[in-house]
């Protein structure tokens, strides 16, 4: 995996070819592309906010990426990295199920969260659950992978009152939480999951149970 590096400014053409491919991507959604996204419990606005789309059509240098999901990495509505994501139920030979541009580094999604949620951060590990505690009204960046996390990111994260740390129910979701936390020591929680991941939860409980794991924990 691509460590996560600070984040290096854009060109005005990188930015116009990002904002050029996620625009075609977003108009390309495809009906299978639509119902997946619907199965994970994504609202249409979520999907809207968040511009994913479907690579259709491929820019030049997309092309192994065509029939993909595609998530941007956003910052204030500019997407500054893309991410695709193999939604087929396959082994995924050959390719991961989740990929980027070879050499890109990893970005932390959902930063904007940072600016606007207030006294309490949600964080997530993995784009699509980042999303689901965002529109269940908790504010949430999400990083890609238990094992994304540095020792920066801490910095990135200081001054919340409380970080709320959703770690999938294993090995490395367990290891993810002790990382963030141990980094956060006096404003680091970890959320227990008891009904699997965070999409598993908001799925068999809705937001009553997502809400239920975290309050009267302050």
């Amino acid at each position: 995996m691509t460590e996560h590096e600070p984040m290096q400014p854009q060109t005005v053409s990188q930015m116009e070819t990002l904002e050029e491919a996620t625009s075609r991507y977003e108009a390309d959604m495809t009906v299978e592309g639509a119902r997946y996204l619907l199965a994970r419990g994504l609202t249409r606005e979520t999907v809207r906010t968040n511009r994913l789309g479907v690579v259709a059509d491929p820019m030049p240098g997309h092309e192994n990426h065509r029939g993909k999901i595609v998530i941007p990495s956003m910052l204030a509505g500019q997407p500054l990295r893309l991410r695709f994501h193999c939604f087929n139920s396959h082994e995924h030979v050959g390719h991961g199920k989740y990929m980027q541009m070879l050499g890109e580094s990893l970005m932390v999604y959902g930063v904007d969260a940072i600016h606007s949620a207030g006294h309490t951060l949600h964080v997530a590990e993995g784009e699509f659950d980042a999303m689901i505690l965002t529109q269940s009204g908790l504010p949430a960046i999400g990083f890609p992978g238990a094992s994304s996390f540095r020792g920066h990111h801490g910095r990135m994260l200081a001054g919340f009152n409380r970080i709320w740390v959703w770690g999938d129910p294993d090995a490395a979701g367990a290891e993810f939480v002790q990382k963030v936390t141990n980094r956060l020591p006096r404003s680091g929680r970890g959320v227990r999951l008891r009904t699997g991941d965070v999409t598993d939860t908001f799925l068999a409980g809705g937001v009553e149970a997502l809400h239920g794991l975290v309050e009267g924990g302050d």
